[in-house]
């Protein structure tokens, strides 16, 4: 009787992809640029929270009309801006070492859940956002 090799499952082989030695440095590269583009992005996030949370102040200090009501708008949500890139940031960097140990042990794995995580987490506080300042 002979032994069959059995084939990875279907579902394996899209959770998992060699990486060959040759391409581990181009990997590394990859997940750098990727990392970075994050960093990018939650620096962009983490910016116009500390604007937003600043110039309110201003605007009330300058007198502008309906200053106040600007002011306990934009204030929270600065805040919840840094905070969310500060959050994204330390994911992205959980990330970038995950994948930088699976490029080294030759198999990366995607992960779906990060991204759906993240993407739930921008669409609350987009809905969150916008019922906050529909609301006076």
């Amino acid at each position: 009787m002979s032994k069959s090799v059995e084939s990875p499952k279907m579902s394996d082989r899209r959770r998992h992809r060699e990486v060959p030695e040759e391409r581990r440095a181009a990997e590394h590269l990859d997940n750098e640029r990727t990392f970075l583009a994050w960093v990018r992005t939650n620096v962009a996030l983490i910016s116009l929270g500390i604007v937003l949370a600043r110039l309110s102040p201003s605007l009330s200090a300058a007198g502008a009309v309906n200053a106040g009501r600007i002011t306990a708008k934009t204030v929270p949500l600065g805040i919840v801006l840094v905070v969310f890139g500060t959050l994204v940031t330390v994911l992205a960097a959980w990330r970038y070492d995950k994948v930088n140990r699976e490029i080294e042990a030759g198999f990366v794995k995607t992960d779906r859940a990060l991204v759906w995580f993240v993407t739930l987490a921008i669409v609350l506080l987009s809905a969150a956002a916008i019922a906050y300042m529909l609301l006076e």
